[in-house]
C-alpha cells in the first residue's frame, strides 16, 4: 500500500496505509512479457484498491467508537452537571450529584428526607427521633449538637456540599476551614424580610441542587394552601398574642420579626396584636407577668412549648404547654381562655422550624379560626 496518510476528523489519529518509505519493486512475469506485465499491474491495482478500502472502514470504526465514547460522556456530564444557586453569601456552581453531603441546618432535615437525600454527617444530636428519619441512622457521622459540634467527623465525611444554619450558622468559618474544597450552602431568613418568602426560598434552592424541584413544589403549594385558609378565616380585628413555656413559666413572643417562631406571623397574616412590646430575647421569649397577659386580654393565644421535645437535664420535670396556660388561675378570665383559642404550635417545632411545622401550624390556625366563625 502506498504510504499515503488516513486521519480520523474525531479523535485526529493517523492510520498509516503502510511502513513509511517502504519500496516495492515492479512485478514481472517469468517470461517478461507485456501480457503478463499488464496482469501484473492489473492485480496491484485490486490489491491497493482492497487495502484503501480496509483502511477506510477502519477509520469509520474508530470514528463511530469516538462518536459513542463522546455521547456517552456528555451523558454523564449532563446527569452529573452543576447549579447555579444563589444563598446569604453569594452565587455558586453547585454540583447536582454531590458525593458527599453534610447537613448541620435543623430547618433542612425533613425537606432533604423528602428529597431521599442520604447525608454522610449531620447534627443527628439534634433530631428527634420520632421527627427525623436520620436521627437513629448509624450510618450518618452524628456532628453533635451546637454547644459541643464535633467537627472532626466533618473532615472525615470530606464533604463536597455543606447545607448550614441555625444553630450551627457560628460554624461557617469552621467549617470553610475544615472542608476548603466543598460548597457552603446558607439559607437564613434575611432582615425584614417576609418569613413565608424564606421558607419558599430555601425549599426551592435545594430542590433545584439535587434535582427535587417537583417534591419541592408540593411542599410550597400545601404551605400556601393553609395560609390562604388562614387569610381567608382571620377577621382582622381579633387580637392575638405570643407565648413561649419553657421550665414551668411563660414568656411573651413580640410580634415581628424579633420575636422567636411566631413573632415573624403577625407580619404574614396582618394579626392585630394584643400587646405592641418590642422584644429583647428573640431565642427565648422576654419576661411577662401573668397579670399583663390578662390585662391585655387577648382574642387568641398562639403558643410555643419549648420543652416538648428537648432532653431534659436530670431532676428537671416537664410542664406542658397547655398546663402552664389553662390551669393559670390568673388568666381564667382571658378571652382566648374562656373561648378555647388558644393554638398550640405543633410539640417539634422548636427542634424543626421548617416548612413543614409551619404548614402543619398553618393548618391548625386555620382549623380553629374557621371552627370560631
Amino acid at each position: 500500500m502506498p504510504t499515503a496518510e488516513l486521519a480520523s476528523q474525531n479523535t485526529g489519529r493517523i492510520i498509516r496505509g503502510g511502513p513509511e518509505g517502504e519500496k516495492r519493486s515492479p512485478m514481472r512475469s517469468s517470461t517478461g512479457a507485456p501480457g503478463s506485465r499488464i496482469l501484473g499491474g492489473l492485480c496491484v491495482g485490486v490489491i491497493a484498491l482492497l487495502a484503501l478500502s480496509a483502511c477506510g472502514s477502519d477509520a469509520a470504526a474508530d470514528e463511530a467508537g469516538a462518536s459513542e465514547t463522546a455521547e456517552e460522556a456528555g451523558g454523564d456530564a449532563e446527569g452529573s452537571g452543576t447549579v447555579t444557586i444563589q444563598d446569604d453569601h453569594g452565587t455558586h456552581e453547585v454540583s447536582t450529584d454531590p458525593s458527599s453531603v453534610v447537613v448541620t441546618d435543623n430547618r433542612s432535615y425533613r425537606t432533604l428526607e423528602a428529597f431521599g437525600v442520604e447525608p454522610t454527617a449531620a447534627a443527628r444530636s439534634l433530631m428527634d427521633a420520632q421527627t427525623h428519619a436520620y436521627a437513629e441512622d448509624e450510618s450518618i457521622l452524628d456532628l453533635g449538637n451546637h454547644r459541643e459540634p464535633d467537627l472532626e467527623n466533618v473532615v472525615a465525611a470530606e464533604p463536597d456540599l455543606i447545607i448550614n444554619g441555625q444553630r450551627f450558622q457560628d460554624y461557617y468559618e469552621d467549617l470553610s476551614a475544615l472542608a476548603p474544597d466543598a460548597t457552603i450552602l446558607e439559607f437564613e431568613p434575611q432582615p425584614d424580610a417576609d418569613l413565608v418568602e424564606e421558607l419558599i426560598r430555601k425549599t426551592e434552592s435545594l430542590g433545584e441542587v439535587f434535582g427535587k424541584e417537583d417534591v419541592a413544589a408540593e411542599l410550597v403549594e400545601e404551605l400556601q394552601t393553609e395560609m390562604t385558609r388562614v387569610q381567608d378565616a382571620y377577621d382582622g380585628e381579633s387580637t392575638v398574642m405570643g407565648l413561649l413555656t419553657s421550665g414551668g413559666d411563660m414568656s411573651y413572643v413580640a410580634p415581628g420579626p424579633d420575636g422567636r417562631a411566631i413573632g415573624p406571623v403577625f407580619d404574614s397574616f396582618s394579626l392585630t396584636p394584643a400587646l405592641e412590646q418590642e422584644g429583647e430575647n428573640e431565642s427565648h421569649g422576654d419576661d411577662i407577668s401573668v397579670e399583663a397577659i390578662a390585662a391585655a386580654d387577648p382574642d387568641w393565644l398562639l403558643v410555643l412549648d419549648r420543652d416538648a421535645r428537648l432532653t431534659l437535664d436530670e431532676g428537671e420535670e416537664y410542664s406542658p404547654a397547655a398546663e402552664i396556660v389553662e390551669d393559670s388561675a390568673a388568666l381564667a378570665n382571658v378571652s382566648a381562655v374562656e373561648n378555647d383559642q388558644i393554638v398550640y404550635l405543633p410539640e417539634n417545632f422548636y427542634l424543626t422550624e421548617d416548612i413543614q411545622a409551619y404548614t402543619e401550624f398553618f393548618r391548625d390556625f386555620a382549623d380553629a379560626l374557621e371552627a370560631a366563625e
